[in-house]
């Protein structure tokens, strides 16, 4: 059976626009297009989104997909065992994330006394030090600004991590609506969700013009960050930077 983009879309789950992207960059071409200009999809091409699913999922950038996908040497088979390897891995992590709320939340309940330690069950700290790593090394903060952000932070409570985190969803999403509308990252709109972006950044650490643009290349260079803004909007991460830029070079002196 073949499927057209609005029918795949409904049946995968991603949008029209992102079938439409992956067409434009490669990645995902259909079977093809018939006399009414109609891209159709076949089962070839189900089981490729479908592994560009899993290796979204997984934090693979689609730069990175490409490049395993488009390799001589890709095999379906081996990609579908390693990722249930990788998923397995991931899921004896979250039953642990699972164990640790549930121990918290009868802590708090004053039912059990949960012993210190076991708040952090399931956490991944070497993540964490791996991203303020790679900020001291690329130049983007010392050590001293990253202490500064951890103590700014100490007396949050869980509804300023809450607030916190809407805020940058709202963000994120307006940035989003910005690309819909073609505003360009230097247009008064997005410009103006940037001052907002360096005001949600400056929560933990006052960025300067060297900072903020290093913090817009971890956007870019790195995987996490990457995934995360590209899963707003494909175009998103390097909208947004580009935007941070000529923030940058406006209003950073």
């Amino acid at each position: 059976m073949a499927y057209t983009v609005k029918q795949l879309a409904k049946l995968s789950g991603v949008t029209v626009r992102t079938l439409h992207f992956y067409d434009e960059i490669h990645l995902l071409k259909p079977a093809y297009c018939g006399d009414n200009n109609y891209r159709y999809y076949g089962e070839e091409q189900l089981l490729m989104l479908q592994q560009i699913l899993f290796y979204r999922e997984l934090g693979f950038s689609l730069n990175a997909i490409q490049k395993i996908m488009g390799s001589d040497d890709f095999n379906k088979l081996e990609a579908l065992r390693s990722h249930k390897h990788i998923l397995e891995q991931q899921l004896d992590r979250t039953h642990r994330l699972i164990k640790t709320i549930d121990k918290t939340i009868v802590h708090l309940g004053g039912t059990v006394k949960m012993r210190d330690i076991e708040m952090y069950e399931g956490f991944d700290p070497k993540k964490q030090q791996e991203y303020e790593n790679y900020l001291i090394n690329n130049g983007t903060l010392t050590q001293n600004q990253i202490d500064e952000s951890w103590q700014n932070i100490q007396s949050w409570k869980q509804s300023d991590w809450e607030n916190h985190k809407q805020e940058g969803d709202e963000l994120n999403k307006a940035f989003v609506a910005a690309i819909g509308n073609d505003l360009k990252p230097v247009s008064t709109e997005a410009q103006a969700l940037v001052r907002k972006h360096y005001a949600w950044v400056k929560q933990f650490w006052t960025p300067t013009r060297e900072s903020y643009i290093g913090l817009g290349q971890m956007y870019l260079d790195h995987s996490d960050f990457r995934e995360f803004y590209e899963a707003y909007h494909p175009k998103m991460t390097v909208y947004l930077v580009e935007a941070m830029k000529a923030f940058v070079e406006r209003e950073l002196f």
